[in-house]
């Protein structure tokens, strides 16, 4: 439907995800923000969906960030449930049990930004411009820009970047590792597909696992992390995917993976 905030498009195993409020830059309110966390919570147990691209309506923008019109009309304690609503929608694409790729077609300022960081890659258009601009308005990031921001491209550039409220081009963020790869605007979604497609040919259960031995192992020192790490491997030794991939090896053909 047209009046849909969030439009939701499947295709071989990859789902498409769409913030569908063009006329408004794709800015986050509340309607926008619960049907995403609906959407990334209908999707966790979905095993024909591998993959998610999260991406915005239209040419000009990812997300603008907040709905500032929407902000204006309300009360200190519902900005307090905006922001708390933000961080746990955010936090749930971070543990989403699939890779989550941004693709940051436009605009993605504030919690524009902060959503492409809760992706786990980010691909940007060239024409793409990311940045937290929330201290330019006496606010700070809110959806977890403070603290994925400097995991991604160190501590000093995350304070450069956020003291200032800079807004930076697509080469400036590729160089500096906000974004993963860049790409031409019309070729932007072709890229994304093309990169979820291969993931899609790796065993489920084991992307899966990975994730979450990244996710949870980079937060501890390096003894944790590889505990965490064996663990994660311990659970794929008695999955069918397994046998499956040194099956194909040996076979030389292509394996098939059903996630068990």
């Amino acid at each position: 439907m047209a009046d849909d905030v969030l439009l939701a498009e499947e295709q071989d195993g990859i789902l498409l995800l769409s913030l569908n409020r063009p006329n408004m830059m794709n800015a986050l309110n509340f309607p926008l923000l619960k049907a995403l966390g609906q959407k990334i919570d209908e999707i966790r147990f979905d095993t024909d969906i591998r993959v998610v691209i999260i991406t915005g309506v239209g040419d000009r923008a990812f997300s603008a960030g907040a709905d500032l019109k929407e902000r204006r009309t309300l009360t200190p304690v519902q900005v307090k449930q905006f922001i708390y609503t933000l961080r746990d929608v955010f936090g749930r694409i971070e543990n989403l049990n699939k890779p989550v790729i941004a693709a940051v077609n436009g605009i993605a300022l504030g919690g524009g930004t902060e959503l492409a960081l809760a992706a786990d890659i980010r691909i940007a258009a060239t024409t793409a411009t990311l940045g937290l601009t929330e201290t330019r308005l006496a606010i700070i990031p809110g959806g977890g820009g403070t603290q994925r921001l400097p995991r991604l491209v160190g501590k000093g550039k995350a304070k450069e970047l956020i003291f200032t409220g800079a807004r930076i081009g697509a080469e400036e963020s590729l160089t500096i590792g906000l974004v993963n790869q860049v790409a031409e605007p019309d070729a932007l979604l072709d890229q994304c597909r093309k990169m979820a497609a291969t993931i899609c040919e790796a065993g489920p259960l084991a992307i899966a696992q990975a994730k979450y031995a990244v996710n949870h192992g980079i937060e501890t020192d390096l003894a944790t992390g590889l505990a965490i790490e064996s663990n994660a491997y311990w659970t794929l030794i008695p999955t069918e995917d397994r046998l499956e991939g040194l099956a194909a090896f040996q076979e030389k053909r292509k394996p098939v993976y059903k996630g068990k």
